[in-house]
């Protein structure tokens, strides 16, 4: 068998995944088993290894998988308390009088909130959430989703608490090589971890910083009377001040304090800067922009669902601080369990299992934390809003179900699809003496693009978003791949494992489950290629520009990366 040979066979899990989810639109609950199925015959017919490392490698993935779900719960569980408690009604009520401008409206509360929700709890919830807000604001369905989809970009690398780097990343990547490597280089896993979040944040800083902007101009062109770009133009000051106010704290976030605090610290700084000065007036056009009479929308613009404005009837109005409240108590949770050594240590032993050496097999080993990870703490703040809010059983009892349903859903597809990602990375170890698959197809790419890699790395991180529909698993599914396509070029991993982060976040926003979601919360059915015709030129900006970044700052990534012989 020839080395080509074996270098095309290694891409067949993630060829199929994309041949059974985009060309047969299968379900990814339909297609992800089949995928494991045929990784497993892979890893042990090709690449010949033991039953017992790939049984190893499926339980290591399922342990990771806890961990992932685990999160996933108390992200979407605290948002349902929050609905319950009536704190969504009262925090959508409070931007409502800020400006009658829908580009504005857009601006504030689907980019900067939208953010917010996003690191708090992301997983395709943000669109779900924002549209309907920007709906019960008299945005047309379409245009609700279209602007939901694109707050799924610049945050989502730091979503739900920094899961797609704290989990995406270090779950997909062959942890224990490349801190043997750093080791041997002098250097460590902290510092490569450091290296790859500041990368991260750095660069959706200065992409994201147009993304406002870029809003507002879809919304005139689209969905405009007179169709033109140019009247989101007229917002530029504003939005770029909004860019600005949001992306400085999230990359001082993303370098100083980690991958759980970027996008949670940028929106609210970015909320309390931005909505204080339209407040008073500071940068906001001269002329108002207003969609068309609601006689001339199109039927293709309108949802068939009406957005009530309260989402509890039956409680008083909650105030607005104390709406606010549980998202600053889980930030300072968050800050306090990751700064402190301390409290980071007791919150580890307190409770804590995991498997070292599964099955016999020394290098496969997994851990989980429940109470440090985001997951544990978000239910902690959980408990704390029953209290505050002063909410009953049976408004805790919705909020549960709701959650567990939505865990539920995306459980199956997680049990068959990072199982698959953990062979793929621990194939190394075999018979029949072959490098493991995501090298094998580092092989393949590089011998075909060669130096101009950097360029395309976001891309293929957009691609695996788009087939998995998750920032985090285009992660698991890619990271070791796009890192040892950094080693076979000589280039820097970092850089080009940050690209990958990077580009699985905009690949987010033609991830056709999340357009499904956000659709059906303002009941906007089967038009899902029109926003996707919409959300592909977003997606393409945001490319193409972390493209040229990759491309430009090259020799600075390579001069800073520890695995790069300088």
């Amino acid at each position: 068998m020839g080395s080509m040979w074996i270098q095309a066979v290694a891409f067949t899990p993630l060829v199929l995944a994309g041949i059974l989810l985009l060309g047969l639109n299968w379900p990814a609950k339909r297609a992800m088993p089949l995928v494991l199925a045929v990784t497993v015959a892979l890893a042990l017919i090709v690449w010949q290894m033991s039953a017992i490392r790939v049984g190893a490698s499926i339980i290591q993935g399922l342990l990771l998988t806890l961990s992932i779900l685990w999160i996933i719960f108390g992200a979407i569980l605290l948002l349902n308390t929050l609905k319950h408690s009536g704190a969504i009604a009262a925090i959508r009520g409070g931007f409502s009088t800020i400006s009658p401008d829908p580009r504005i409206q857009a601006i504030i509360v689907a980019w900067l909130f939208g953010c917010f929700i996003e690191g708090a709890s992301g997983f395709g919830t943000t669109a779900a959430v924002a549209a309907p807000l920007l709906v019960a604001l008299g945005f047309p369905g379409m245009a609700a989703v279209v602007m939901g989809m694109m707050i799924q970009s610049t945050p989502v690398s730091f979503g739900a608490v920094g899961t797609p780097i704290v989990v995406g990343v270090t779950g997909g990547l062959d942890k224990a090589a490349v801190t043997e490597q750093l080791i041997a280089q002098g250097s460590s896993w902290e510092q490569f971890y450091h290296l790859i979040t500041s990368g991260v944040a750095l660069t959706h800083a200065v992409v994201g910083l147009f993304m406002p902007l870029l809003m507002s101009m879809m919304l005139t062109r689209f969905f405009g009377e007179n169709k033109r770009w140019r009247e989101g133009l007229e917002v530029a000051p504003f939005a770029l001040f909004a860019g600005a106010s949001f992306v400085i704290p999230y990359a001082l976030a993303g370098i100083f304090l980690g991958p759980e605090f970027p996008s949670l610290i940028g929106s609210l700084v970015g909320l309390a800067v931005t909505v204080l000065a339209a407040r008073k007036g500071l940068f906001l056009p001269k002329r108002q922009w207003r969609f068309p009479p609601l006689s001339q929308w199109p039927e293709v613009w309108k949802g068939n669902i009406e957005i009530r404005y309260d989402d509890v009837a039956d409680k008083a109005p909650m105030k607005l601080w104390l709406a606010w409240l549980p998202y600053l108590v889980l930030a300072v949770l968050l800050v306090v369990t990751r700064v402190f050594p301390e409290v980071k240590a007791w919150f580890v032993a307190t409770l804590s299992f995991g498997w070292n050496g599964i099955l016999g097999e020394e290098d496969v080993s997994s851990a989980i934390s429940p109470l440090y990870l985001p997951g544990g703490v978000m239910l902690i703040v959980v408990a704390i809003t029953f209290f505050l809010h002063r909410m009953t059983a049976t408004q805790m009892k919705d909020a549960v179900t709701e959650s567990s349903k939505t865990l539920l859903g995306a459980g199956f597809v997680l049990v068959f699809t990072v199982p698959m990602v953990r062979i793929l990375i621990n194939s190394g170890v075999n018979a029949a003496e072959l490098t493991s698959m995501p090298v094998a197809m580092a092989d393949l790419v590089t011998s075909t693009v060669g130096s101009v890699y950097p360029f395309f790395a976001s891309s293929v991180g957009a691609l695996g978003a788009f087939i998995a529909g998750s920032n985090t698993i285009s992660n698991l599914m890619l990271s070791q791949f796009q890192f040892s396509v950094g080693q076979l070029l000589g280039s820097s991993s970092v850089l080009i494992v940050v690209m990958q982060a990077v580009g699985a976040a905009a690949g987010n926003m033609i991830a056709i489950h999340n357009v499904v979601a956000a659709s059906a919360t303002v009941g906007l059915l089967d038009r899902e290629g029109q926003v996707l015709r919409k959300t592909i030129l977003p997606t393409l900006y945001y490319l193409v520009a972390s493209g040229l970044i990759a491309i430009l700052f090259l020799g600075v990534a390579e001069a800073f990366d520890p695995l790069v012989s300088h």
